[in-house]
């Protein structure tokens, strides 16, 4: 029969400030066990149809109509019609293929980088993800700073800009991503609204400007077939075409953004009713439909977009400081459909251009509460939305103002970011197949790990500078990750513990004679005159009662790099010992969690045992921070000591 205590009731604690619990709305007691703000909706949240989450994804994917076409006319001139081609067969045949595979094995929004994750263990897993993560940041953050700078661009440009304006491009960026993070501080639920809005209406007008520009071409056929005989001149064989299309074709790249936030933010994707949470098949089979659609959707409209702009446009136009720089199809809007719709166009892209920004703040915050609250390298506030998004709109300021606006200085950056996620993708995929024997797939996908391979390392020697900033953020991750790892070292780092039936047992058979007393014990060779020897030895240096019982307590160790993890208690009776069995990340955080939930259950306060170790106490530390043991006995303590500010409640802690 179990003995209880009857605990005091608590004061009843003050109300949190309203401006605290606005801002860790959403942030439960159960974080450890949540996957990121938008990884898991709660059980109110249905999801979204797929369609819907496609604009958010889109609104970055869809908004490289504004510039595209004119980077491809400023890289292949008259031949970009043919380097698009190649950018759309490498869409289509290249990058949705590993996409649709990542969707399958991460069907909770990892992503990619959860799949590479899992190849490799202990640290040097932690480290990849944390490397990937610098790159993602990369991408996603330079994607917010590069799209509202563009977009301020626009907006100076407009012919009915306001004098006032011109120069102000800093500021009118500041301004966009200021009202960028707004909205998602208000809700995840308006983003997707808003997408939705943006991404339909810019769709039909470029259907608008693209229709009236094949009527201009059917109607003045000599234009193509000036374009052609141009091209002709210019490159009189088929294979020198279709070798330069090849060779400028990774200028191009930068419209295959938004996959990676299309596996990312999958979780709202509302799926079927009966979706098993473990591998949910209508989740699965809808977001391989939204990243399908969007795909061909963007190789249409791509296609369409370089013809039109390479056969009605003077190629000088494309030049810096020319008409169509950066706005060929506003260009061709104005030229074809008169001022106010032209203007009409600049606004929707002014608009989709800002909230390109919204999906790729989308995939930071699914991203980051996946991976570094888990690992012990960002506080436990992290898990929650507002914060994160108060910390990201500071990095994009900062970045915005030290760039001065500039969408050139910026685009290196974005380039790189984008590529190396698509490379690790494709990577993941391969292998993924290759565990499967899938043989067939496996050479495909490794075909195309090497086309981006490729691409990625021109991209970075003809723009360096990309990769020097990706590593500026690698630097920070790594930095600001261990920092945090050491600082919350001296945490419970239990997300639950659960005992079994025979611990139960054995808990409450040891209560019955008194205060529990526990011995901490190393598993060397689990043999009868081990434990014999381990119990005499604690009640002679540390005064147990003779005849008291006593339980052991045993930590093994897994995977050290872990940081939280669900401790299952196992009951052991052998070689006259009674044992409580438990694999944790650390050994002396193990410990502590476990006797704190012996005194929830018990209603006593339990006794804990240990032997001092031999040793430097620095090299305890280490040990302690990178394998999970080291000195055990102190960082027990001390985690309770930080657990339980209460002496009278605190787990007794006796060393001899």
């Amino acid at each position: 029969m179990t003995s209880t205590q009857v605990e005091p009731t608590p004061p009843p604690t003050a109300p949190a400030p309203r401006w605290r619990s606005w801002l860790l709305d959403g942030l439960s007691e159960q974080s450890a066990r949540h996957p990121g703000p938008h990884g898991t909706p709660p059980a109110e949240h249905k999801g979204h149809s797929w369609w819907r989450v496609m604009c958010l994804t889109g609104v970055d994917y869809f908004s490289t109509l504004g510039y595209q076409p004119g980077i491809a006319a400023l890289a292949a001139g008259l031949l970009s019609p043919f380097a698009t081609l190649v950018l759309i067969a490498l869409t289509l045949l290249g990058a949705l293929p590993v996409y649709r595979r990542v969707a399958k094995e991460s069907p909770q929004g990892e992503g990619s980088i959860a799949m590479l994750e899992r190849l490799l263990p202990w640290w040097a897993g932690k480290l990849l993800v944390l490397v990937l993560l610098g790159f993602a940041a990369t991408d996603f953050v330079i994607t917010m700073t590069l799209s509202a700078a563009d977009a301020s661009a626009h907006v100076v440009e407009n012919p009915f800009a306001p004098a006032a304006l011109h120069g102000a491009n800093l500021w009118i960026t500041l301004l966009l991503l200021a009202a960028l993070g707004a909205v998602f501080l208000k809700g995840f639920r308006e983003a997707i609204g808003i997408a939705v809005a943006l991404v339909g209406v810019y769709l039909v007008l470029n259907v608008v400007v693209l229709a009236t520009s094949a009527w201009q071409v059917l109607s003045h056929p000599v234009a193509v077939g000036n374009w052609w005989g141009a091209m002709t001149a210019q490159h009189s064989s088929p294979l020198a075409i279709v070798g330069v299309a090849l060779l400028v074709f990774p200028k191009l790249a930068l419209g295959m953004s938004g996959f990676e936030t299309g596996v990312a933010v999958m979780p709202q994707v509302r799926g079927d009713a009966g979706d098993d949470p473990t591998k949910p098949a209508g989740r699965i089979r809808d977001t391989r439909r939204l990243l399908t659609t969007a795909a061909l959707i963007m190789s249409v409209f791509l296609l369409l977009s370089s013809l039109a702009t390479t056969i009605l446009i003077p190629q000088k136009e494309f030049a810096p400081g020319g008409s169509a720089n950066g706005r060929a199809l506003a260009y061709l809007a104005h030229e074809h459909l008169g001022e106010a719709f032209g203007t009409v166009y600049d606004i929707s892209t002014i608009a989709i251009l800002w909230f390109a920004g919204a999906s790729a703040m989308a995939g930071l915050l699914n991203l980051v509460p996946r991976y570094l609250p888990r690992y012990g390298m960002a506080p436990e506030w992290t898990r929650a939305v507002r914060p994160l998004v108060l910390i990201f709109m500071a990095i994009a300021f900062g970045i915005t103002i030290v760039f001065d606006a500039s969408v050139d200085d910026q685009s290196g950056a974005y380039a790189t970011g984008v590529l190396v996620l698509m490379l690790s993708a494709s990577f993941a995929s391969t292998v993924a197949a290759r565990h499967r024997g899938h043989r067939g797939a496996t050479i495909g996908f490794g075909a195309i790990t090497l086309v981006f391979g490729y691409t990625l390392v021109t991209n970075v020697i003809e723009r360096p500078d990309g990769l020097k900033i990706a590593l500026l953020f690698i630097l920070g991750i790594l930095l600001t990750s261990f920092a945090s790892r050491v600082h919350r070292a001296f945490e419970l780092r239990a997300a639950d513990v659960v005992f079994d039936e025979t611990a139960e047992r054995l808990i409450e058979e040891a209560l019955a004679a008194g205060p529990l007393r526990v011995i901490a014990n190393e598993p060397d060779e689990r043999n009868a005159a081990d434990y014999r020897e381990k119990e005499y030895s604690q009640r002679e240096e540390t005064h147990i009662p003779d005849r008291g019982p006593v339980l052991f307590l045993e930590v093994l160790v897994e995977d050290s790099s872990d940081f939280t993890a669900e401790l299952h208690v196992h009951g052991v009776e052998e070689h006259g010992a009674r044992i409580l069995r438990v694999q944790g990340a650390g050994v002396p955080n193990t410990i502590a969690a476990v006797l704190m939930q012996l005194r929830e259950r018990t209603g006593q306060v339990p006794h804990i045992y240990f032997n001092w170790t031999e040793g430097h106490p620095f090299s305890h530390l280490l040990r302690f921070l990178v394998f999970g043991d080291g000195e055990v006995a102190p960082v027990a303590r001390e985690v309770l000591r930080r657990a339980e500010p209460d002496l009278r409640r605190r787990p007794r802690v006796h060393v001899g």
